[in-house]
């Protein structure tokens, strides 16, 4: 009996922190106003200053790749590539 006391004070007490609390905080942020001059036309001019489009893509050839592959590595460039795998990937 005493037990399920412990027990149902416990529990009450859980549940009176769960419950939700209405948030007091009340933020009121300004707002942006643009005023411009009402006598010129309201006009946008979009230009583009870069062709659209893709640029050429070419496939690297095998020789480049391999060179790339068995190239020397820097030591401390290795060693912060690693770091950073274990700190952002957890491994």
């Amino acid at each position: 009996m005493f037990s399920f006391l412990i027990r149902m004070a416990l529990g009450l007490m859980l549940m009176a922190t769960a419950l939700p609390v209405p948030a007091k905080t009340h933020i009121t942020m300004q707002g942006t106003a643009i005023i411009g001059n009402q006598e010129l036309p309201r006009i946008l001019y979009i230009v583009p200053w870069k062709k659209s489009g893709l640029p050429a893509m070419r496939q690297p050839s095998i020789a480049r790749l391999i060179h790339d592959v068995l190239a020397p590595l820097d030591r401390e460039e290795f060693r912060r590539k690693i770091y950073y795998h274990r700190v952002f990937l957890g491994h």
